[in-house]
């Protein structure tokens, strides 16, 4: 590729990070706190494409100038190939990937494979407590739920089909972007939701002194008892 193609592709590359960090579509592939080193990152790819397309003009206005050449008789653009550089920023720009799901849920075994049996907090106040999938789960398995009995607690996920038939309520959780998310499973007991895989719901309910062994990974997968459930939207930031 030409100097000048190669800045061109830049300009995408950059823009179709700048565009996705921007906007909450980012979310669907990093954690959020990831956002400014896309931007840094998108900003410098664009300021570099800018930079190398301004060399370039002033290279072709030179009177002097012609194609420069590689000894063989040819030019220096190179293989087309090349153009295929733009077809990662093109998906970026128009095409919206959806979050990861029931099907990663069903492949990837539970979190809960650290045992944390720490000193664990009392619940934020309000009734119901709202609790963080993660959060709910290292309470109710490594804290044998002390800190869950005699509280309503509501939960937020999306259902993915569970070893024994029923709905689990399920959120991956992310270390740094989603290539490495990991599903937190939560059984459910109760007043079940009942609706297609991936549908976002709120539920509120108590914990209950049960747990089963994901069939994936043997970690222990708790469960919830569920007395309201609420459809949902999915949210902006899908991951844990």
């Amino acid at each position: 590729m030409s100097r000048g193609t190669q800045a061109v592709v830049l300009a995408f590359l950059g823009g179709a990070i700048l565009r996705a960090s921007i906007t909450d579509l980012y979310l669907r592939y990093v954690k959020q706190g990831l956002r400014p080193f896309l931007i840094a990152a998108g900003t410098l790819l664009v300021i570099t494409a800018i930079v190398a397309l301004l060399q370039e003009l002033r290279h072709i206005n030179r009177p002097e100038a012609g194609p420069e050449d590689d000894g063989h008789g040819h030019g220096r653009s190179g293989p087309g190939v090349g153009w295929l550089l733009l077809l990662p920023a093109l998906a970026l720009l128009f095409v919206v990937p959806p979050a990861l799901g029931a099907d990663t849920a069903a492949r990837a075994g539970s979190a809960l494979t650290d045992n944390r049996e720490v000193a664990y907090p009392p619940l934020p106040p309000g009734d119901p407590a709202e609790l963080t999938l993660l959060d709910y789960g290292y309470r109710a398995v490594y804290d044998h739920g002390r800190t869950l009995q005699d509280r309503r607690i509501q939960l937020t996920g999306f259902l993915a089909p569970g070893p024994d038939g029923q709905p689990m309520l399920v959120r991956i959780v992310l270390s740094c972007c989603a290539a490495d998310g990991i599903p937190i499973k939560i059984g459910l007991r109760g007043q079940v939701p009942q609706a297609p895989a991936n549908t976002w719901v709120r539920a509120t309910g108590r914990w209950i002194p049960h747990t089963a062994k994901d069939p994936v990974n043997d970690a222990d997968v708790p469960y919830f008892q569920v007395e309201d459930w609420q459809h949902m939207p999915a949210p902006a930031e899908p991951y844990e």
